[in-house]
């Protein structure tokens, strides 16, 4: 056969990822799928239901709901059926066309949470990525406090059952926002003025004001009041008794801050600790469709990493679907900014293995009794791996201490003649003998006690 009838090897293509996107290796998605099961458990606990739609939405589904931002950074193009879809920036623009589709099924209000990736082309930075997990809660179909309140509470229980002892919930009304706006003749320029506002805390009010010119058309003395708003201080009363007169004779501005007591004092009924409630004016969230209430949450040892749980009332959002008139109102816990804090902050423990225990494997003939081992254990619930290969018993420990093991389960010749094996403390390097019959209980002891320390 000559070099020319041989056949060619195959190029190899350069293994990469596209800038903006990232591999989960298991130390990093154990965390992740731990803070995605306590979302779960948390939104179930307040009676939201899970639903899921598709990645791909017709792009009139998404274009001019968001904000000119997020319309720039839509992944869009053309499909094989040549039309126009794009995918979802976020998970409240499909939920509003998925409840607009299906409320006769769903009747309401309609509790859900949503658990899925979102994708937006945007400048990659600390904690944040092209596509991205969002984890959504909403009440649908209510005007009701209680849903603006409940909200709030949902935030403190998810931050809580993380691990955040630390944290603060900064609410605000954008009836307040535009009720004073109302009143600065400032109506029709609200999109401009308040994206311009939402950057106060990153550019300072110098900047702010003449953004705010510049985008919106107002004077220096309109754009000087709303900052004025803006940078109320005090305790939450204190706030709520400047901002009465600022937006007196505005009846949606009078709407608002009636609403943003109630909401304070719910919270406080609801077991929210007062210092984790701040009434921040500041706060506009960039995107166009809130309406109502609007929460920000940062962690009091990492605030400049940014908002972890944000949302708000929108109350209009699915009128381009439906004539039906379909409030609501929800928060998205930000999943991976959130994890980057937690490394920060070493909350997060380095392994590579869910599983609490590593049976090792080194009688050769007594594959058998090694998986009787293994199954015993899962049955009283432990997380368990069975090595492979009859390595040295050396090999083996060094495998389980470096993916994060636990708890080595040894049972060599003489152990099984006896029907007993050993159970090594990796952390202490520890052994303590058990009679096999014996071993799933007694472990599932040591586990518990070692949690509960």
């Amino acid at each position: 056969m000559s070099d020319s009838d041989k056949p060619k090897k195959p190029q190899l293509i350069q293994p990469r990822t596209l800038k903006g996107f990232r591999d989960y290796l298991p130390e990093s998605m154990i965390p992740r799928e731990r803070l995605i099961q306590i979302a779960r458990e948390v939104y179930r606990s307040f009676g939201f239901s899970p639903i899921d739609t598709p990645t791909l939405e017709y792009l009139e589904i998404l274009t001019g709901k968001g904000s000119d931002e997020t319309d720039r950074q839509l992944y869009k193009f053309q499909d094989h059926g040549k039309r126009d879809v794009g995918m979802r920036f976020d998970l409240t623009v499909p939920l509003a066309r998925f409840v607009a589709q299906h409320i006769n099924e769903l009747g309401t209000p309609f509790k859900r949470y949503h658990i899925a990736p979102v994708w937006r082309g945007e400048n990659t930075q600390r904690g944040r990525y092209r596509e991205f997990m969002q984890c959504d809660f909403d009440t649908i179909g209510t005007l009701s406090v209680a849903a603006d309140i409940e909200t709030g509470l949902v935030i403190n229980a998810l931050l809580s059952a993380i691990g955040f002892e630390r944290f603060t919930i900064h609410i605000n009304n954008r009836q307040v926002l535009n009720g004073l706006l109302e009143k600065q003749g400032l109506s029709e320029q609200a999109t401009p003025v308040l994206r311009s506002l939402d950057k106060l805390a990153k550019t300072g009010e110098d900047k702010v004001v003449a953004e705010m010119i510049a985008t919106a058309g107002t004077t220096e003395e309109q754009a000087r009041s709303v900052l004025t708003m803006a940078t109320l201080e005090g305790t939450d009363q204190e706030i709520l008794t400047q901002l009465k007169p600022l937006v007196r004779g505005s009846e949606l501005g009078e709407a608002g801050v009636e609403r943003l007591e109630q909401i304070l004092a719910g919270l406080q009924s609801g077991g929210v600790p007062s210092e984790r409630i701040k009434l921040d004016v500041s706060i506009a969230r960039g995107l166009d469709y809130y309406t109502g209430a609007i929460f920000e949450t940062f962690l009091d040892d990492l605030p400049n990493i940014g908002s972890v749980c944000s949302g708000g009332r929108y109350d209009n959002l699915a009128e381009l679907y439906t004539k039906r008139q379909l409030p609501g109102i929800g928060a998205s816990l930000g999943l991976d900014r959130l994890l980057a804090a937690m490394e920060e902050l070493n909350m997060i423990t380095k392994v590579k293995t869910p599983a609490d225990v590593l049976v090792t494997y080194f009688d050769k003939g007594s594959l058998g009794k090694y998986l009787e081992i293994a199954a015993s254990l899962r049955t009283a619930g432990i997380k368990v791996e069975l090595y492979p290969d009859t390595k040295k018993l050396g090999q083996q420990l060094k495998y389980a201490d470096a993916r994060g093991f636990d708890y080595a389960i040894i049972a060599g010749e003489d152990e099984l003649s006896r029907d007993a094996l050993q159970i090594k403390d990796l952390k202490t390097g520890q052994s303590t003998e058990h009679l096999i019959a014996n071993a799933a209980t007694e472990l599932a002891a040591i586990i518990k006690k070692a949690d509960s320390h």
